[in-house]
């Protein structure tokens, strides 16, 4: 079996957790990872700048099957409404190491990698003057700091801020753990925040990625599955389940 990439700032696999995608069906979960919502809060200016815990979910099954299709009349849980509904499980992605493909934005005292094909659309790169901006300013400390924090925010890990002169990735330490995203600004949820460096597999083998920080789709509708790609905004995926201030319904 090919050996698994790790993406650099990753921790170590933490093999207590591991996540199997069922290639037809749900996101199975082993080892009782924490499970909690997440809304996405804006700041004074209406960008995204963090995260209120919502409702924990129960993960007492070794496996919990997760949604995967989003039709689960159960969310997060699996139903088995996959298999009466019309969706497309193919899993689309192409497992390429998502650094190898990043475009790569040189500041002064620090580089922002993009990979815009994993972007979950949480929208924490747009404050302050979008991040892309902010990267090129990064000899002054208050821009700097923007720049780390806006990339380490990032739910999918498409941004990731890179210290030149220490020479490796800055990432935020994560415990290994499950989001359900909810996007309030925008009336829909999100995708599966999957953190901390869980491993991700399929039921034929594939090894994705290790990273610290991904996102799977639970919308049904990515292109690029496992992995979300935005769709959920555009197709206005409500998960229905409840939350802090009614949640999104």
């Amino acid at each position: 079996m090919k050996e698994r990439e790790i993406e650099p700032g990753t921790p170590e696999i933490n093999k207590q957790y591991s996540i199997v995608v069922d290639r037809k069906g749900p996101y199975l979960v082993y080892g009782h990872p924490l499970l909690k919502q997440q809304f996405i809060v804006q700041n004074v200016e209406g960008s995204s700048w963090s995260y209120r815990d919502g409702v924990e979910y129960d993960m007492n099954d070794n496996p919990t099957a997760l949604c995967r299709c989003g039709t689960s009349a159960n969310k997060p849980y699996c139903d088995g409404a996959h298999l009466n509904t019309n969706w497309d499980p193919t899993l689309t992605a192409d497992n390429i190491p998502l650094l190898k493909d990043a475009d790569v934005v040189d500041g002064p005292t620090l580089e922002l990698t993009d990979n815009e094909k994993y972007c979950a659309f949480a929208r924490f790169c747009d404050a302050y003057g979008k991040v892309w901006n902010l990267v090129e300013e990064s000899d002054d400390p208050e821009a700097r700091e923007l720049t780390i924090r806006e990339a380490n925010y990032c739910p999918a890990g498409r941004l990731k801020a890179w210290d030149k002169d220490k020479g490796e990735f800055i990432e935020n330490k994560l415990e290994p753990s499950l989001v359900l995203l909810e996007d309030p600004q925008e009336r829909c949820s999100g995708p599966l925040f999957v953190r901390g460096g869980i491993p991700i597999d399929d039921t034929e083998g594939v090894r994705y990625e290790l990273r610290n920080r991904v996102t799977l789709c639970r919308c049904g509708a990515s292109s690029n599955k496992p992995f979300c790609d935005g769709t959920h905004v555009s197709i206005r995926f409500r998960d229905g389940l409840p939350g802090p201030h009614g949640g999104v319904k």
